[in-house]
């Protein structure tokens, strides 16, 4: 366990380090990016040392993986994230420990998001989950939803109860105007939460970037940033 801690140790000082020479790069105070570290495929046991070693945001993808581990967790400090597509059906279960929820993608998901919460006794933080890719006419499969309805699902998450639009999220698209341009998606993204903002001022988070684009996400304007196979390690092929 040890040697593992170690192991977390060095990739989170590694990762650290890209952030802040990002920042600084972009003339930003570090304290303006948040790091979120995505701990899908990996134990409970990983997560208790990345809180030992100051990480206080995680983030999971599978609500069947997640719920378990949060549940394990629940004596530490920490904030937990959902940046996976989400099932409605997935909805209770993911309100009952999600602190923060980064992929609202449809009116369906607030409305069964909204009566969760208010059943649970909690608010939940929602990101519109944004495909930048469906500008092009071209969709990839991560989900998310074109930026021409990011203002209704704002509108819809402002006024349900349990629920308050926190900002957008978004991963740069494989297909489409911005494959392989994580920097120019992500100015595209920040164009698109200055028009949130000025509707829904408190709206301001600003999910984007993970292990291989994480700078360019900074240099653009990003408040958080995902990031799993940096600090965690190569994660096993499945199948």
């Amino acid at each position: 366990m040890t040697d593992r801690r170690t192991e977390l140790a060095d990739n989170l000082a590694r990762v650290e380090e890209r952030i802040s020479m990002a920042c600084a790069a972009a003339g930003r105070p570090r304290e303006d990016v948040t790091l979120i570290v995505v701990t899908k495929t990996y134990p409970a046991s990983d997560v208790r040392l990345l809180a030992g070693l100051g990480v206080r945001h995680v983030a999971e993808n599978k609500d069947q993986e997640a719920a378990p581990k949060a549940a394990e967790c629940a004596d530490l400090p920490l904030t937990w994230h959902f940046v996976g597509q989400l099932q409605t059906n997935k909805v209770r279960s993911v309100a009952s420990y999600a602190d923060f929820v980064h992929s609202v993608d449809r009116t369906r998901l607030v409305t069964a998001l909204s009566a969760a919460a208010v059943k649970a006794g909690r608010t939940l933080d929602c990101l519109i989950q944004v495909a930048l890719d469906a500008e092009s006419g071209e969709r990839g499969e991560r989900g998310g939803v074109a930026p021409d309805g990011v203002t209704e699902l704002a509108d819809a998450l402002a006024v349900a109860e349990g629920v308050r639009p926190a900002g957008l999220m978004t991963v740069a698209p494989l297909v489409g105007t911005y494959a392989g341009r994580p920097r120019a998606a992500f100015d595209r993204l920040m164009e698109i939460s200055t028009g949130l903002r000025a509707a829904h001022p408190a709206a301001n988070m600003v999910s984007a970037g993970m292990s291989a684009d994480l700078d360019d996400a900074v240099a653009a304007g990003a408040t958080h940033v995902r990031v799993g196979s940096a600090v965690l390690g190569v994660r096993p092929r499945l199948g």
